[in-house]
């Protein structure tokens, strides 16, 4: 029963910690292989991915990839390869998001609950309980403030050492001013330095 209940935790632990390394690893990985832009500050503004983790489930100041500009290889669904801005994909990744957290938490609720578990596994599955409920709000509020700016949509995943931002500005390009207030939005809500900070721009 007690290795059951640790391999509970352990299992829920790595569910999170992978949904968080999936965002930044796709977005890493493809703007490795994009032609070198502009530099916005610290934060780096990603364009043209190919996939989007939350949609499928799979740090110095970096140069900006241009915006897309609908010649981008097509994506499985005949679309340009960058996140569309529907709201079909903002609805998809935060359901995605959230499910990915439902996962996790139920897993972790149930080794916290098991009468026999000891007190470190409890304070454990607690920890990381309250950690996850901290990152939903905070995602929830950097989202809220960026539209309140006037962008269009917004969806944000904050990992450990990282945060993703994906933004719809009504099909304009995101500019170095628009870059630099979306960070400091993050920077406020999560304390994180810019170079840390992701912002992707969704496309048509």
């Amino acid at each position: 029963m007690k290795l059951w209940k640790r391999n509970a935790v352990v299992a829920a632990i790595v569910l999170f910690v992978c949904v968080a390394v999936y965002l930044n690893w796709s977005y890493n990985k493809e703007s490795g292989t994009a032609d070198a832009g502009k530099t916005l500050g610290q934060a780096a503004l990603v364009g043209g991915q190919t996939s989007d983790p939350l949609l499928t489930g799979k740090n110095s100041a970096p140069s900006a990839s241009p915006a897309p500009t609908g010649t981008e290889p097509a994506g499985e669904d005949g679309q340009s390869g960058a996140p569309s801005k529907g709201s079909s994909y903002f609805d998809s990744a935060r359901l995605n998001r959230q499910q990915a957290r439902d996962s996790a938490l139920s897993l972790l609720q149930q080794a916290a609950g098991t009468e026999d578990a000891d007190q470190t596994m409890k304070d454990e599955a607690n920890a990381s309980i309250q950690t996850m409920a901290s990152l939903t709000v905070s995602e929830a509020q950097i989202e809220n403030l960026v539209t309140a700016k006037g962008y269009t949509d917004c969806v944000a995943f904050i990992g450990d050492n990282s945060v993703s931002v994906v933004v719809s500005n009504n099909g304009a390009a995101l500019t170095d001013a628009d870059v630099a207030k979306i960070a400091e939005i993050v920077t406020d809500e999560t304390g994180m330095a810019a170079s840390q900070i992701k912002i992707i721009e969704a496309t048509e």
